[in-house]
């Protein structure tokens, strides 16, 4: 379910439509390598530079993304010295890339939360976020497949900005959430519609949370290395061809609001996602409906965040 690091990068490379340029952001991954033990976790610093293992660098970081954020800003502190300090690289040729974030305690996703989305349904611009959740078991890495499942003939392609959750907190006020965000990702919430929209009494988890609907990735982009997460273009195509295209400025509910929303239900705890919903695009509004089929190839792109390719099979 792998692509090879060799082919990555050269998807990669085709699949880039703006400047995309290695720097000292902090981009946090999680990934495998052929000769270290168990999950690590690294700084990737873009794409034709390769990855940083951290663990190398420091012993006493721990290997999971979640515990590193639940450590605050020690962990983050010694990430940052890694990112300045001369250290050996990894190639891409070496590294396979989990998701940045696995087994969370939550997924929190956004319904019709693009202003422009909600116009190609038809439907009125909600007052109040519509919430509801994938199970942490659909979660899958940035250049993992998507496994058509036998139970639907409908899935469809989303792409979405993916915050993360740094510090926990409950009845967080707008005005503080940005202190609870420990950055953003790329995200994409494959929706087999014929559950979502036809079965099950029209709840939505069931059609949400198959295995591998919730691609994630590259990296966990920390908010500092992002100047301005509701203005970056957003984008999804499907075998080479544009399907979305937007911006995040679009967004009916900002970070904030949403953050400030869900908490006054619920707990956030360190590593739990927020997928904030999709632009138009999608293929059940198309005209006529356009499904994924096997072999096809989604890659869901945000400016400033990266890129994710992920074959259907």
């Amino acid at each position: 379910m792998l692509v090879s690091g060799r082919r990555l990068l050269t998807a990669l490379l085709q699949a880039q439509r703006w400047p995309f340029q290695p720097s000292r952001e902090m981009r946090l991954v999680q990934f495998h390598a052929p000769h270290l033990e168990g999950p690590r976790l690294g700084l990737e610093l873009g794409k034709d530079r390769g990855v940083i293992d951290l663990n190398a660098f420091d012993s006493t970081l721990p290997k999971t993304m979640i515990e590193f954020l639940e450590q605050g800003e020690a962990t983050l502190s010694a990430a940052r010295k890694a990112l300045t300090a001369s250290l050996p690289v990894l190639p891409w040729s070496e590294v396979t890339f989990l998701p940045p974030v696995t087994r969370p305690d939550k997924v929190v996703c956004v319904g019709m939360n693009y202003v422009d989305h909600c116009k190609e349904q038809n439907v009125p611009v909600p007052k109040e976020p519509i919430i509801f959740s994938k199970f942490a078991s659909s979660i899958v890495g940035p250049y993992d497949e998507i496994v058509l499942p036998p139970k639907s003939q409908q899935v469809d392609w989303e792409v979405e900005l993916a915050i993360i959750i740094g510090k926990a907190g409950k009845h967080i006020q707008a005005t503080d959430a940005m202190a609870h965000v420990a950055g953003f990702t790329v995200a994409h919430d494959v929706s087999a519609r014929d559950w979502q929209m036809g079965r099950n009494g029209n709840q939505w988890l069931l059609g949400k949370t198959f295995d591998t609907f919730c691609p994630l990735g590259p990296a966990l982009v920390t908010k500092d290395s992002v100047p301005d997460p509701h203005n970056l273009r957003i984008c999804c195509r499907v075998n080479g061809e544009l399907m979305q295209n937007s911006s995040t400025n679009r967004m009916v509910f900002k970070t904030e609001e949403l953050i400030a929303w869900v908490s006054q239900f619920v707990t956030l705890y360190p590593g739990d996602v927020f997928l904030t919903g999709t632009p138009p695009g999608v293929g059940v509004f198309r005209k006529p409906p356009v499904f994924l089929k096997k072999g096809d190839e989604v890659q869901c792109e945000i400016e400033e965040l990266g890129v994710i390719i992920n074959r259907v099979v």
